[in-house]
């Protein structure tokens, strides 16, 4: 097993030091997890450091073996779950579980944050193209755009708004005519010749 550790660390990098955990982030993390007033010697920080990179690339290993047997190239979250089973970590699933999660719902929450800064930047150019379009222009253009946004995912409310403004063009369409207007002219053909 460690020479295949060995083997990978040399197809992997070019220098195992290359694999090592950043010194900052190894120092962060022992920092949090002692209590106040308890010093680290730069020897132990590096030890530490050198031990997680050890335990990432097995753990990794281990992963992927579970990935090969299960014929795929993708390591997944369950690969790594079943992987620590494998290791004799189970006492670190419930923690990484609930990590994992928490990461998951974080990201979910940014995503949301994106699409409503995109939703109100759309909004507010589709009303700076009205104001600077006629009346009717605007109108057709605000349905076009929700139109555009329903189809693309857009909210209940989208859907609403379109409605609205779907039926306001219709009673618009309606109230003002439309095609085309006859002109009676006389016939001058019974009349005086001059």
């Amino acid at each position: 097993l460690l020479y295949t550790i060995k083997f990978e660390l040399t197809v992997m990098a070019e220098k195992p030091e290359d694999l090592n955990l950043p010194m900052a982030v190894v120092t962060r993390i022992t920092k949090e997890a002692l209590p106040d007033g308890c010093m680290i010697s730069k020897e132990a920080r590096l030890a530490l450091s050198k031990a997680a990179s050890v335990f990432v690339l097995y753990a990794t290993s281990c992963a992927n073996t579970v990935a090969q047997k299960n014929k795929r190239k993708t390591l997944t979250a369950p690969d790594v779950f079943t992987a620590m089973e494998e290791m004799e970590f189970e006492t670190f699933l419930d923690p990484l579980k609930d990590s994992l999660e928490a990461f998951r719902s974080e990201q979910n929450h940014i995503k949301e944050r994106k699409a409503a800064k995109r939703r109100e930047k759309d909004e507010k150019d589709a009303a700076e193209k009205a104001a600077r379009l006629s009346p009717q222009d605007s109108s057709t253009l605000v349905t076009h755009e929700l139109a555009q946004r329903v189809e693309n995912g857009g909210t209940e409310d989208d859907e609403e708004v379109m409605a609205i403004d779907t039926d306001a063009s219709v009673k618009e369409s309606a109230s003002t005519p439309s095609g085309p207007t006859t002109v009676s002219v006389p016939d001058d053909s019974d009349g005086p010749e001059e």
